[in-house]
C-alpha cells in the first residue's frame, strides 16, 4: 500500500487520469462496482422491486 500526501485537486486529477486510462468496457465495470459498493454502504428502505418498477434492467450472464 502506498500513502500519498496530495491536495484534493491533485488527488482528483490522478484518479480521473487513472480512470480514463482504462478501456471503455473496464470503465463501465468500475462504475458498476462503485455503484454496488455505494448501495451497500447507504441502503434504501425501498425494496429492489419498488426501486426498479418500470425500469429497463440488464442482467449479467454468469
Amino acid at each position: 500500500m502506498e500513502i500519498r500526501y496530495l491536495t484534493k485537486e491533485e488527488s482528483n486529477r490522478i484518479r480521473e487520469e487513472e480512470f480514463l486510462a482504462l478501456e471503455p468496457q473496464d470503465r463501465l465495470i468500475a462504475f458498476l462496482e462503485l455503484s454496488r459498493r455505494v448501495n451497500r454502504l447507504f441502503p434504501t428502505k425501498n425494496t429492489f422491486e419498488e426501486r426498479t418498477k418500470g425500469n429497463f434492467i440488464l442482467i449479467k450472464k454468469k
